[in-house]
């Protein structure tokens, strides 16, 4: 079991990882095609980036393939619900509002499921964290529809699972970042065959356009992970999802400064509690 602390290294991690995370989020926001087939082109970077990293991370224990199986499954209903909240809202309201929701899921099922217990500093952490990000996402601008928020809540739930699956897969794999590299590999590929059967020629060609905006993006999208699986083999999954969260924080403040985004004093005191948050995990 990982030890109850969350070291500073560990925090330091994480929030690397969620400035990574915020970063493919950026491009997926900023790029000037379709939501759909840019998540696709980033899953497809992600897979080619896994495939190179193979040879050089060896393979994880036998034990942790059903987890990484079930969770390459559970994938697949993330990609679908991801792009059905994006069909249906925008970036800027769907996304904070999916990866606000996550933690507070995550929390509840580790303790039913990982047998965790949080303190109740931990808790009060988690809780400022979810509760900062749903502002941000609430005073975004653009289209905040029920549609949206319904696919966007379903993706939360759905990311609470694969969350559980693989915090659970990388401590039984031995190797946490064999285990993320493999599952970044294989997960790609149901995906990517629902988007050409779906789509046809026309998805291969937007992606062999943009070949290079999908291998960075891949890229960043592998290390963010991996770091986060790493650090749920040394800290509470619970507490290392909540912290993961804080790309929110990130992805927010490069669409104010980057993409010339309003932000706003009600996004600013969202942004006031995710700081909150982030301190009682670590005081």
């Amino acid at each position: 079991m990982p030890a109850p602390e969350l070291s500073l290294a560990v925090t330091l991690a994480v929030l690397g990882a969620g400035f990574l995370h915020a970063l493919w989020n950026a491009m997926l926001k900023s790029a000037a095609g379709e939501p759909l087939l840019d998540t696709a082109l980033i899953v497809a970077g992600g897979t080619v980036v896994a495939l190179l990293t193979l040879p050089f991370v060896g393979t994880p224990a036998i034990v942790s393939w059903k987890f990484m199986a079930l969770s390459a499954l559970i994938h697949f209903g993330y990609y679908v619900t991801l792009s059905g909240a994006y069909r249906r809202g925008d970036l800027s309201f769907a996304y904070p509002l999916m990866r606000g929701v996550a933690p507070l899921f995550v929390t509840l099922l580790g303790l039913l499921f990982l047998g965790e217990h949080p303190t109740p500093q931990m808790l009060a952490g988690i809780a400022l964290i979810s509760i900062g990000i749903l502002v941000i996402a609430w005073f975004a601008s653009g289209r905040h529809t029920p549609a949206a928020a319904g696919w966007a809540i379903a993706n939360a739930a759905i990311i609470s699972l694969y969350t559980l699956v693989d915090g659970a897969g990388a401590r039984a794999s031995g190797n946490a970042v064999a285990y993320v590299c493999w599952l970044i590999f294989l997960e790609g590929f149901p995906y990517m065959i629902w988007i050409v059967a779906t789509r046809g020629r026309p998805a291969v060609t937007y992606m062999a356009g943009r070949w290079r905006r999908g291998l960075a993006g891949g890229a960043a999208s592998l290390a963010a992970y991996g770091i986060v699986l790493w650090a749920m083999t040394r800290a509470p999954v619970a507490v290392v999802a909540a912290l993961r969260e804080v790309s929110v924080l990130f992805a927010a403040l490069i669409g104010a400064l980057v993409l010339k985004e309003g932000f706003g004093w009600r996004r600013m005191a969202g942004a006031a509690s995710v700081v909150a948050g982030v301190a009682a995990l670590r005081l």
